[in-house]
């Protein structure tokens, strides 16, 4: 399978970031990643989480007040234009001008988040993509680097039809000037 890399200038308009509470120190980089993730998931394999009322979505990703839906999102933060259809955009906080931003799709079953902004996103992308937590609900099925961009096709434990691309820096302080994150899931209704 041919996989996509995705390059485009962005700034996210960030939400400001939760307050970490007791003695463990909280990465809002990668918790924010992780609750946009979850929130793909979720979405496509649990409609009933948003079908009436957003809120057990929005329980899911479990980020609090990070998360805010946007009306619209700018070019570079939407995915490819096949999957533009019934889309509803959120914003997940990471600090400061930091974030995520979560596409999905009333009509598809698709999701696409796109990371940017001040702080290098890389350590957190792949402490995410390599956690346990991770690894047991994704398979990695295939990886391919170019130009400074690793992408890692990775297959649900969990539902085999659900795929997710997900394409990073391959290092950390790559450039800023452009999405340092984008992950697509898509659940291959054909399969």
């Amino acid at each position: 399978m041919r996989l996509f890399v995705f390059a485009a200038a962005a700034l996210l308009a960030a939400v400001p970031p939760a307050v970490a509470e007791g003695p463990t120190p909280v990465d809002p980089l990668r918790t924010g990643m992780e609750g946009a993730l979850r929130g793909c998931e979720t979405w496509i394999l649990d409609p009933q989480s948003w079908i009436d009322d957003p809120a057990p979505f929005l329980a899911a990703i479990d980020l609090s007040g990070r998360v805010s839906e946007a009306e619209a999102l700018p070019e570079a933060l939407l995915p490819p234009e096949p999957l533009r259809r019934g889309n509803r955009y959120w914003r997940i906080g990471a600090g400061g001008e930091t974030g995520y931003a979560l596409v999905v799709s009333v009509d598809l079953p698709m999701c696409h988040v796109t990371g940017g902004g001040g702080e290098d996103l890389q350590p957190a992308a792949e402490a995410v993509v390599g956690s346990a937590s991770f690894t047991a609900n994704w398979s990695r099925v295939e990886e391919e680097r170019s130009t400074g961009i690793v992408s890692t096709l990775f297959r649900s434990r969990k539902e085999p039809k659900l795929t997710l691309l997900v394409s990073r820096a391959d290092a950390p302080d790559a450039r800023r000037d452009r999405p340092q994150v984008v992950a697509t899931a898509i659940y291959d209704l054909g399969r």
